[in-house]
C-alpha cells in the first residue's frame, strides 16, 4: 500500500462480497482528491449545477457503496445512466483518476444487482446487446432489411400516411434518427487481402470495420484500404469480424464483453501484422483495453497485452509512418479555392485515446481546405452510443449546443471520425434547420474519407 493510500473504513452495513465496487482495487477508488477541476469539463454538471451529476459526485457515490455505506439503488443506477461516459473529465483530471473503469464497473454493478430492471429494458439490452450484436451475418441480415425499407418507398410511404404514429412513444421518436443503410457492406467492398498496386510494402495491417460503421458508413472502411494501399500498406480485411463490444461494456454488460473480445483474439493472428486499424474513435477506445480487460485470464492476457500494443487510431498510424501528403484537393473541392471547413472531435478519440492532432495534421494537409477551429470542439455532441436513447433530454440540449458552435463556424464540410458523432449532427442537422439567414447544412464527412478523395483525385489528374 503506497503512503498515500487509506485503508477501508469499517463498513456501516455489511457489504455484498459479490459487488463489483467492493471487488475493485480500492486504489483506483481512492485516486479522487475532489479539487473539482472536472466540474467544469462535465456536460451534465453543467447542466443541472448538482454535484451529484458531476464525476467527483459519482466518485463518492461509488466509494461509499464499495466502503458499504450505501446501497446499490434504482436512483444510484439512474445516475449512473446519466453520466454521458464522455471522459472529459480524464482528460481535466490533474491526478489520474481512471474514470472509465469506475462508470464501467458501477454500470455492470447496476446491471448485477438489477435496479433498473424491467421486461421492456430487459428484453432490449438482450436482443442487442446478447443477440444481434454478437451475431455479424444476423445484423448484415437486419441491415439489408432496413435498407430495403428505407429504399423501396415504405418508409416515406408510411410516413406520409402518418402510420408512424402508431408506433409506440419512445420508438415513434427514435424512427426518424435510424442510420440509412449503405448498398454494399464492408465485405462487398474490400477483398479480405490487398496489395499496393505499386510501390514497396512496407507495412502490414489488419482493418476493424466495425458494427454501425459497417452498415451505415462502409465508404468509410473503403476509404481507409485505399489510404492504407496508398501508403505502402498490405491490408487483411477478415470479411465477418465480430463487434469489438464497446456498447455492451459502456452499458454494464462486461461479461458479453469479454465474450467478443476473446473472439476477436481467437479470430486474429497477431504475428502476422504489424498493426490493428480501427477508423472509429469510440471502437478504439476500449480495443485499446482488452490487455486490461483480459490480464486476469491466463490463455488470452498475453495476446490481449499484444493487441493493445498493436492497436492504432488511423490518423495515429498514418503520422507514425509519415504519410504521403496529397498534392491535389479532392474532386468534391474542386471549383472553391478554399473550402471552409471545421472538426468535430469524437469525445473517445480526444479524451479516452488522446488522439487530437493527428486528424487535425492531416486534414490540414489536404488542397483546398480553409481550417476552421470550432469553439468547445472537445464537448461530447450527445451521441455518446446509445445516450440519445437513454437520456433524450440532455442529449437534445447537447446536440443543439454542438450544433450552434457548428454554424457560427460558417464551414460547409464537418470531419469525424464517429459513427456515433457522425449521425448525432446529421440528425440534428436534418430535423432542426437553421435559422433563416444562415448558409446550408454543411456536409458530414470522416477526415479519411476526404484523404481518399484526394488521393483520386491525384491520378485523375
Amino acid at each position: 500500500m503506497s503512503p498515500t493510500q487509506k485503508q477501508r473504513p469499517p463498513p456501516v452495513m455489511t457489504p455484498d462480497p459479490q459487488s463489483k465496487l467492493v471487488k475493485l482495487d480500492y486504489s483506483v477508488l481512492q485516486q479522487c482528491i475532489h479539487c473539482g477541476m472536472c466540474l467544469p469539463t462535465c456536460p451534465t454538471y453543467n447542466e443541472t449545477g448538482r454535484e451529484r451529476n458531476s464525476p467527483r459526485g459519482r466518485i463518492s457515490l461509488m466509494r461509499a457503496i464499495a466502503d458499504g455505506e450505501l446501497e446499490v439503488t434504482p436512483s444510484f443506477g439512474e445516475e449512473m445512466s446519466y453520466c454521458l461516459g464522455c471522459l472529459a473529465c480524464v482528460t481535466a483530471c490533474p491526478a489520474g483518476v481512471d474514470y472509465a473503469t469506475l462508470i464501467e464497473t458501477s454500470r455492470a454493478e447496476v446491471e448485477r444487482t438489477g435496479v433498473l430492471r424491467k421486461p421492456t429494458r430487459s428484453l432490449t439490452r438482450w436482443f442487442f446487446f446478447r443477440l444481434v450484436f454478437t451475431r455479424p451475418r444476423l445484423l448484415r441480415a437486419i441491415g439489408r432489411v432496413l435498407r430495403v425499407w428505407q429504399r423501396s418507398g415504405a418508409q416515406a410511404w408510411c410516413r406520409r400516411m402518418g402510420l408512424m404514429r402508431l408506433l409506440p412513444g419512445r420508438l415513434r421518436e427514435l424512427e426518424p434518427q435510424a442510420p440509412v443503410m449503405c448498398a454494399k457492406f464492408s465485405n462487398a467492398l474490400i477483398k479480405p487481402v490487398e496489395r499496393p498496386a505499386s510501390g514497396e510494402v512496407r507495412h502490414r495491417v489488419l482493418v476493424l470495420t466495425g458494427c454501425v460503421q459497417d452498415l451505415a458508413f462502409s465508404d468509410v472502411n473503403r476509404a481507409t484500404v485505399d489510404v492504407l494501399l496508398e501508403n505502402g500498406c498490405e491490408v487483411l480485411t477478415p470479411p465477418v469480424q465480430f463487434c469489438c463490444g464497446s456498447l455492451q461494456m459502456h452499458n454494464g454488460d462486461d461479461d458479453t464483453a469479454r465474450l467478443l473480445a476473446r473472439r476477436q483474439l481467437d479470430e486474429t493472428d497477431l504475428t502476422q501484422i504489424d498493426a490493428i486499424i480501427s477508423n472509429a474513435g469510440g471502437c478504439g477506445s476500449h480495443l485499446r483495453h482488452y490487455g486490461k480487460m483480459l490480464k486476469d485470464e491466463p490463455q488470452y492476457a498475453q495476446r490481449a497485452a499484444e493487441w493493445s500494443r498493436k492497436l492504432r487510431d488511423i490518423h495515429e498510424w498514418l503520422v507514425e509512418i509519415n504519410y504521403r501528403k496529397p498534392k491535389v484537393a479532392p474532386v468534391s473541392f474542386a471549383g472553391s479555392p478554399a473550402t471552409p471547413l471545421t472538426y468535430q472531435e469524437s469525445c473517445h478519440l480526444c479524451h479516452g485515446q488522446k488522439i487530437t492532432r493527428q486528424p487535425r495534421e492531416i486534414l490540414k494537409s489536404i488542397p483546398g481546405i480553409a481550417y476552421k477551429e470550432c469553439a468547445e470542439v472537445s464537448w461530447c455532441c450527445g451521441g455518446a452510443g446509445i445516450y440519445s436513447v437513454t437520456q433524450p433530454k440532455t442529449s437534445s440540449w447537447l446536440q443543439d449546443r454542438k450544433l450552434g458552435h457548428l454554424r457560427a463556424t460558417g464551414a460547409t464540410v464537418v470531419a469525424t471520425a464517429n459513427p456515433g458523432c457522425h449521425l448525432q449532427i446529421q440528425n440534428g442537422l436534418n430535423n432542426k434547420p437553421a435559422p433563416a439567414g444562415n448558409s446550408p447544412p454543411p456536409r458530414i464527412i470522416h477526415p479519411i474519407v476526404l484523404l481518399a478523395e484526394a488521393y483520386a483525385a491525384e491520378k485523375k489528374n
